[in-house]
């Protein structure tokens, strides 16, 4: 346990209670937006070290949308010291595989290159609509969370899920054509 000279009588505790079950969410936020294992790893660390300064000022509720609003500021300004906007990295498969590997040889190949296919196309999305469609499709987020943690309105929340949700399937379609048309 952590127990800071600075931190008051159960303070810690309570931190504890309220925001560590969230890790694997605030981790799964930092690494769709950083695209880098190693940098989400040390923006939550930041991020839990700001909600830990901050903490007397949550006053109860979802910690989760309160946690990830930390993590997706935390993000944000790493992202701005340390990459130009163009710059990406690639999806680690072996990070990210489920793990679940059952079924015959045929079907695992099918589904792992879907499951690439996908997590391709979603590391080429705008932050902006990675962002919305990560919190609510992976995280679970309502709306209303969405748009508490991303600071923007339920409508333009809706508004990028939409998009994104259209350029996926856009996506996913023009390069299941083009494997088709290559394939034959």
């Amino acid at each position: 346990m952590f127990s800071p000279g600075w931190a008051g009588p159960g303070k810690v505790e309570r931190f504890e209670q309220a925001l560590l079950p969230h890790l694997d969410a605030a981790f799964n936020l930092a690494r769709w937006l950083t695209r880098n294992q190693q940098d989400a790893e040390d923006v939550v660390q930041e991020a839990y070290l700001r909600a830990l300064s901050f903490f007397d000022s949550f006053r109860g509720g979802d910690g989760r949308a309160w946690l990830l609003t930390i993590v997706r500021n935390t993000c944000y300004t790493w992202l701005r010291k340390n990459r130009p906007p163009e710059a990406s990295v690639l999806f680690d498969e072996e990070l990210h595989s489920t793990g679940e590997e059952t079924g015959n040889p045929e079907t695992l190949a099918l589904r792992n290159a879907d499951r690439r296919l996908l997590e391709q196309v979603l590391e080429e999305l705008p932050l902006e609509f990675r962002e919305v469609l990560i919190l609510r499709e992976l995280e679970g987020l309502s709306y209303q969370e969405i748009a508490s943690v991303a600071g923007i309105r339920v409508g333009t929340v809706m508004s990028r899920l939409a998009r994104a949700r259209q350029r996926v399937a856009r996506q996913l379609h023009d390069r299941s054509s083009k494997e088709q048309k290559g394939g034959l």
